[in-house]
């Protein structure tokens, strides 16, 4: 082992999507931070990698989007086994769908601002009365659940999924059928989630089982985009349907990956970001009487879930030269791990951070990731958290945890898969 690789059990750690389930992943990115923030995993089975730990050095790979590339390697991290395999379908590419994430400039900028206009906060803006009649229902829906409920399966998966929905243009009957591919998706390496009710990760088996959920996507989209070529209408679907790039329209992998990334993307994150508030509230007593004594709060508040939670666990990016990032020499065609649950608890940036502070003065998280491939999304995702609270808050009397929460089992995405609690309200 020469200086610069992890102990294997940290590194073992580190990737263990049991790890991101019991929570004991923070004490490997702790060890990390302290001892090696940027060290080299090199286990059986896998490409070698940098595992990037530190706020500022996961900041500056982010920000150089010239010298670290998001597709040439797979963006999202697997197996060698499970690349070959995945290559072997795609007939030589190393990804399942071609979605913003797995591009780079110039393709990158060009399928980015297709629907940038959608998400700016001036346009988001328009859907605040309609988000806000969602919020109030799923409030509503709470009350009648009299005092008790899992918040996650039966508040936070629905409220976003409502709103991306709408904005995409999926009728509401469809709704289950897509929370349930976005559970397969995300969940693949989670028993409990996926297809084969079996522990997988980067096995030839867990990408086919990848590869028919995609399709599923895929079927159900391409209906979907004949019926919007056909009869446009003012939803995101439409502008996906009959966009173009350089006078050509979409082919149907791009097509297809963009709804994935928008139907799946909208709705998951949002999701563990808003069960990560009601469980920081739920725990910590006095973060919730600050924050319902002073709703002037509530925009911290979704911060601080945001980057508590963190539901984005990584991306991967691949050096397009030789450099050196925090001290560290990174040769071209280097495969490096984004580790943002890590960056968003450097102690360096954030005081005390493994705590849920709703005024939390220090630090910005970079739950969103930085640079190009900044979330599209996050306007809209902060505004729908923002308005559940306003909506649910001045109402909510008491709040606690009815039972253990449970966190999915998944190195890429993730969040709390039951959140029991118990409440009263006004």
């Amino acid at each position: 082992m020469n200086a610069t690789t992890i102990p294997e059990e940290i590194a073992t750690k580190a990737i263990d999507p049991k790890a991101y389930a019991d929570d004991s992943v923070h004490d490997a990115f702790r060890w990390l931070r302290a001892n090696k923030p940027l060290g080299k995993v090199e286990l059986e089975g896998l490409y070698p990698f940098w595992m990037v730990t530190r706020h500022a050095d996961i900041l500056e790979v982010s920000r150089q989007n010239d010298l670290f590339h998001s597709g040439d390697m797979p963006t999202t991290f697997t197996t060698i086994e499970g690349d070959v395999a995945v290559r072997k379908m795609t007939g030589g590419s190393p990804h399942l769908v071609r979605s913003l994430v797995q591009m780079d400039a110039p393709d990158h900028p060009k399928y980015r601002v297709m629907t940038q206009a959608w998400f700016l906060p001036q346009n988001i803006r328009k859907l605040e009365d309609r988000i806000r009649q969602i919020a109030r229902e799923h409030v509503d829906r709470m009350a009648e659940l009299g005092g008790e409920c899992d918040f996650v399966g039966e508040i936070a998966l629905y409220y976003p999924l409502r709103v991306i929905m709408e904005i995409l243009g999926v009728p509401a009957e469809d709704e289950p059928r897509m929370l349930r591919l976005t559970q397969e998706l995300f969940g693949a390496q989670d028993p409990e989630m996926n297809r084969q009710r079996q522990e997988m990760m980067g096995t030839p088996e867990a990408m086919e089982a990848l590869q028919a959920v995609i399709a599923d996507f895929y079927m159900y989209f391409k209906g979907i985009t004949d019926d919007r070529k056909a009869n446009p209408a003012a939803d995101l679907a439409t502008v996906i349907a009959t966009g173009e790039i350089d006078g050509a329209p979409l082919n149907d992998l791009e097509a297809m990956s963009y709804y994935i990334i928008v139907a799946t993307a909208g709705h998951d994150t949002t999701s563990s970001s808003t069960a990560g508030a009601v469980w920081g509230l739920a725990a910590n007593p006095e973060e919730f009487a600050k924050v319902k004594a002073d709703p002037a709060l509530i925009p911290g508040l979704v911060d601080e879930a945001i980057r508590w939670m963190t539901p984005v666990k990584h991306f991967m990016r691949s050096a397009t030269e030789d450099t050196e990032i925090g001290g560290q020499k990174i040769a071209k065609g280097d495969w490096l791990w984004l580790a943002y649950p890590s960056g968003n608890r450097d102690e360096a940036v954030f005081e005390d951070p493994d705590a849920f502070k709703v005024d939390r003065k220090s630090g910005k998280h970079l739950a969103f990731g930085y640079g190009a491939h900044l979330c599209l999304g996050q306007h809209l995702a902060k505004m729908e958290m923002r308005i559940l609270f306003e909506e649910l808050l001045p109402r909510l009397k008491t709040l606690e945890l009815a039972g253990e929460p449970k966190l999915a089992q998944a190195n890429f995405v993730s969040g709390p898969k039951s959140l029991p609690i118990r409440y009263s309200f006004e």
